[in-house]
């Protein structure tokens, strides 16, 4: 009998010189791990395909903790497509964790398993290539619940069920798609945010702003931050409110922009932060452990606003609109408004607005309206409930459906081949 090792799993040959010369679709760093025999069958019951590098693992880790527990209900595997991602989750998680770097260990993997659901939990483009697996159900989960327009994707037609938290995801969905089958939208709440992770910031009797803006993306239409056009400004408004502690949280990409701007208005506001004491610079780590101690965030158009919004509608936000269209961002993003949005118009005004907020919380009543149209009236807990449900529902739906087809003759020989 072979044992497999719940920390390690690899698939596909070993590549000798002068052998097999596919490309792969990353190419990895250093030598590949030992080779997996093909044929064998990978144990799991549900696959959540990642086949990004490292600089998007930020999308799959906040996942982990939830895969943990659907675990215990049906064993998961991550296949992953990129050795330096592959190895960098053996210090994240004790999920099984396979590496498929070529289209064939991919679909050898699978032809190989008995994974009966497939969950995606981003647009990669790489994700076709597990799409092509019939015997399984496909599942889009996202990363995060946002109004950023990347959240919505013609993709999604591709998969057998998509994942949301809430009713402004499904009118996110009918606004943006053409023909889109809106049965395939399932509400799950947010998965995430029933959990509850050490706490990043200690309590202070100070109030505590944080300003936590989004990266640039990946091209203009997704380009929602603040920090290159007006983050050192906030930090400055933020720093003028007598007695307040000021914390910086960007998003792990805003660290690591390429672009000059955004790079010169991170180290400006890390400076500013660090000439005065008192106050914190935080690149790392969970958000939401950031939360308990904050008494307004200021932040761009993101999934951190939205989070925010769920775990803590006692406090204020503020929203900072890089485009100064106050009339689109009040159509694409509700959130905006129930807050104060940070604009060219409303720049100067900030100090104040910021001090005000704190002591005069005007769009509470707002504030808890739009948190039951992003994510329902679900109670702590729920959505993880909700969400282990709707996958064991996928499992149950897969093996009805695949035994149907199965036992019908004019079928059977398609769905077996």
């Amino acid at each position: 009998m072979r044992i497999w090792s719940r920390r390690v799993l690899s698939f596909g040959r070993r590549r000798k010189a002068g052998g097999d010369q596919r490309r792969l679709l990353d190419t990895p760093g250093g030598p590949l791990p030992a080779g997996y025999t093909p044929g064998e069958p990978v144990p799991g019951t549900v696959a959540v395909y990642f086949a990004d590098d490292p600089r998007k693992l930020y999308q799959l880790q906040q996942w982990l903790p939830v895969f943990e527990l659907l675990d215990e209900l049906h064993p998961v595997v991550i296949v992953t497509r990129n050795q330096a991602t592959y190895a960098e989750l053996a210090r994240l998680t004790g999920l099984r964790r396979v590496l498929a770097p070529a289209f064939p260990d991919l679909v050898g993997l699978f032809e190989a398993s008995e994974v009966k659901v497939c969950l995606y939990v981003n647009n990669s483009v790489h994700n076709f290539h597990a799409l092509t697996q019939r015997r399984m159900l496909h599942v889009h989960v996202n990363h995060g619940e946002s109004d950023k327009v990347c959240m919505v994707s013609n993709q999604v037609k591709a998969y057998d069920r998509v994942f949301v938290a809430g009713e402004a995801a499904v009118r996110r969905h009918r606004a943006a798609l053409i023909e889109f089958d809106e049965t395939k939208l399932v509400r799950v709440g947010r998965p995430q945010l029933d959990l509850r992770p050490e706490p990043l910031l200690a309590p202070s009797e100070r109030p505590t702003i944080l300003y936590a803006p989004t990266w640039e993306g990946e091209n203009a239409s997704n380009n929602y931050t603040s920090v290159d056009v007006f983050g050192p400004a906030i930090v400055a408004a933020a720093l003028s409110v007598p007695g307040a502690r000021v914390v910086y949280k960007p998003h792990p990409r805003v660290v690591i922009s390429p672009l000059p701007a955004m790079a010169e208005a991170h180290r400006a506001i890390v400076r500013m932060l660090e000439r005065q004491p008192g106050h914190e610079v935080l690149v790392g780590g969970d958000i939401l452990g950031v939360f308990p101690a904050v008494d307004l965030m200021v932040t761009d158009v993101s999934s951190v606003g939205l989070d925010f919004l769920y775990l803590r509608g006692d406090a204020p936000v503020l929203i900072a609109d890089r485009h100064d269209d106050r009339a689109r961002l009040h159509a694409n993003a509700p959130i905006s408004r129930c807050a104060d949005v940070i604009d060219s118009a409303t720049l100067a005004a900030l100090p104040g607005t910021l001090a005000d907020r704190l002591a005069h919380d005007v769009h509470h009543a707002a504030r808890q309206a739009a948190r039951a149209t992003y994510f329902g009236d679900l109670a702590p807990g729920e959505s993880t409930t909700r969400f282990l449900a709707a996958v064991d529902d996928a499992v149950a739906t897969r093996d009805r459906s695949l035994g149907a087809l199965e036992s019908d003759p004019t079928t059977s020989e398609g769905v077996t081949a």
